[in-house]
């Protein structure tokens, strides 16, 4: 990508040139390394991961039976012949709950389905982390070119403001082109701090995402693609949006629900708790076994509400799974309609608008240093030509961050990261 150079007014040419190749620190942050960094440190990938551990403790905690219960009981305890405790029946075993058939099976299947849905969620931002962290690093590498442009820019409004006064002292031009050059310098200056303030925003964003506030000012190594992906062009967007992370979170949070409510449905059957104990009479000394059963009787509760419930969240699921089966589809045509705008409007700038630019501002450069143009043309002219400069890095701009969004959607699972050179 070229860059604006600066113009000279006078005896020197006036024209723009294209800058050489970029060379980066060897410490510099490429994008594969930005993306590396946010999957460690991004604070919500981080609790996103701990969500998966939580449902991996609950699933394993689905599968365990309750705790056994020990029960030490003294019957028939009399208190009148002075002999008490030892006169008692007394008992001593355990007690433990038996889930009905069924029941515990569909506990550790729901659990299961709670990890698989904590997994999608966390792929899904994995997936938005990634597109995140691209369109930062793009919008970071474009506020620095456009700084960069923007300060040439004011280099020639001030050198050109030096000029106009000299040409205004000599009398060769009346004052009303000091004043022109001089509003244009101002303007200029008020720009440049405008895409500053912009620039920082965009690294504060950007560092941000990363979960690095130490990087704030570390140097970006990349530049934004001038030509669109060809692979994410093609029209093949349902087999690969099926794929994609919010899909696969719809359906576990569908095949949970049905699980759930599957498991409401047993709800009225009662677990039977069973107990065996022994002990000893205390009159006669002799030897006994008690074993005992109870179970809740569903007079009151017979768990509709639970069943109504768990109905009604697998209505929700299917209506949320198509939602966003239908959200992607959307999503898909309109950010392939922004790309394809995009990749348009850059290869216009590219091939037409630009050289245009170019050339009226060496036509009028040349007419001006043989008299055919006055100076006001020639600061008119400049001044477009950084305005189509200046909308060229913002056109690379949208096409970068739309191609990182279709990324996103097309290509979850690889994470792409490499950028067109």
């Amino acid at each position: 990508m070229s860059a604006l150079a600066v113009l000279a007014v006078g005896g020197g040419s006036l024209g723009f040139a294209a800058q050489g190749p970029e060379s980066f620190s060897a410490n510099a942050l490429t994008l594969d390394a930005a993306v590396r960094l946010a999957l460690e440190s991004n604070p919500e990938l981080r609790a996103s991961g701990a969500r998966v551990d939580a449902a991996s403790g609950r699933a394993y905690q689905a599968k365990k039976w309750t705790n056994p219960e020990l029960e030490l009981n003294a019957e028939d305890w009399p208190v009148s012949n002075g002999r008490g405790f030892s006169d008692a029946k007394q008992t001593i075993g355990i007690a433990q709950t038996l889930p009905y058939p069924g029941k515990k099976s569909l506990d550790k299947q729901i659990g299961g389905a709670g990890v698989k849905l904590s997994e999608a969620e966390l792929a899904l931002r994995r997936t938005e982390v990634v597109r995140d962290v691209k369109a930062g690093f793009y919008r970071v590498l474009a506020s620095e070119r456009m700084v960069e442009v923007s300060t040439q820019l004011v280099a020639v409004a001030e050198s050109s403001a030096v000029t106009a006064r000299k040409r205004v002292d000599a009398g060769a031009s009346a004052y009303q082109e000091q004043l022109r050059a001089e509003v244009q310098m101002e303007q200029a200056r008020t720009e440049l701090t405008g895409f500053q303030r912009e620039l920082a925003s965009a690294r504060q964003m950007f560092v941000t995402l990363l979960g690095r506030p130490d990087l704030k000012n570390a140097i970006l190594a990349g530049s934004l693609a001038e030509v669109p992906d060809a692979s994410l062009m093609e029209d093949a967007g349902a087999e690969r949006l099926a794929k994609h992370p919010s899909t696969a979170a719809a359906q576990a949070n569908l095949d949970r629900a049905q699980l759930a409510h599957r498991r409401a449905r047993l709800e009225p059957y009662p677990d039977v708790k069973v107990g065996v104990s022994g002990g000893r009479i205390g009159e006669t000394d002799q030897s006994i076994i008690q074993l005992g059963f109870s179970l809740p009787l569903p007079l009151i509760d017979s768990g509709k509400g639970k069943q109504q419930e768990a109905r009604a969240n697998v209505s929700v699921a299917e209506a949320e799974l198509y939602g966003v089966q239908q959200q992607l589809q959307r999503e898909w045509a309109n950010a392939q309609k922004r790309y394809r705008t995009a990749a348009e409007q850059v290869a216009n700038y590219r091939e037409r608008i630009l050289p245009k630019a170019n050339e009226a501002l060496r036509l009028v450069q040349t007419g001006f240093e043989q008299g055919k143009f006055s100076f006001i043309d020639l600061l008119d002219t400049q001044r477009t030509t950084a305005e189509v400069r200046l909308a060229y890095q913002q056109k690379l701009l949208e096409l970068n961050i739309a191609q990182a969004e279709l990324a996103a959607l097309l290509q979850p699972q690889t994470n792409q990261t490499s950028t067109t050179k």
